[in-house]
């Protein structure tokens, strides 16, 4: 696999196979993701049979089985979990001596920024065309796919600094709206698309948990936006 068509060709094909429930392809990874409970014979049969093939590794499935599309989810989600965990008690660590709710919120929105931007860095490289799948914005404009991790390093500057706190709120609402939007698109037409709020190193899946993850942010964005102007 070398492109999007590629995946365009391979989706069709293993969706086509008896039990797919749904199947997301990537070309960066080079990798499936197949829930539901078919054969895996038919699995590469198909992949055969549309010009391409595919070993083991090929199928991204926990333990090498094909397992329900909620324990897939949770296996694939595990990672986002656990980093959302560590921001949650370094967030409520650094206030432990004097908790306030506002300064919770920038100290957590800033070690969010942190943790994500860095994962994007990680394989920057392969971030902006991920990104573009699911957001409005950089799918017009590729050249902003290619700025959003930078942007999300000044905003956990601005949040861990305490400095252009407004503006940093309102870039924070608008950039997290735009994505949000995209994703419960995606969501509602029942698309398997790669997440790359982390990056693509992890192979995560769009699923309810990012509109949740979204949420959150934007719930303490207009907390604080609503507080900063009072």
């Amino acid at each position: 696999m070398h492109c999007e068509s590629c995946e365009d060709t391979l989706r069709s094909a293993i969706k086509e196979v008896v039990d797919v429930n749904n199947v997301c392809v990537d070309h960066t990874s080079g990798t499936a993701i197949i829930e539901g409970s078919p054969s895996k014979s038919d699995i590469f049969q198909a992949i055969k049979e549309s010009g391409y093939e595919a070993s083991e590794d090929f199928i991204a499935t926990p333990n090498s089985e094909f397992t329900t599309e909620e324990d897939n989810h949770f296996t694939q989600l595990l990672p986002l979990i656990i980093i959302l965990i560590y921001i949650f008690f370094g967030a409520l660590t650094t206030n432990r001596e004097s908790l306030d709710a506002g300064n919770f919120m920038m100290d957590f929105m800033g070690l969010f920024f942190v943790v994500f931007s860095l994962f994007k860095f990680i394989d920057y490289k392969s971030f902006p065309s991920a990104f573009a799948k699911y957001d409005p914005l950089a799918k017009s404009v590729a050249f902003y796919a290619w700025l959003y991790p930078f942007i999300e390093g000044y905003l956990a500057l601005s949040f861990l600094l305490r400095f252009n706190i407004v503006s940093s709120i309102i870039i924070t609402i608008v950039i997290l709206g735009i994505t949000s939007f995209g994703v419960l698109e995606k969501l509602v037409k029942r698309e398997t698309v790669q997440c790359a709020c982390i990056g693509t190193t992890l192979n995560l899946p769009l699923t309810k948990a990012t509109i949740i993850e979204n949420g959150i942010m934007l719930f303490m964005s207009f907390w604080m936006l609503f507080t900063v102007l009072k």
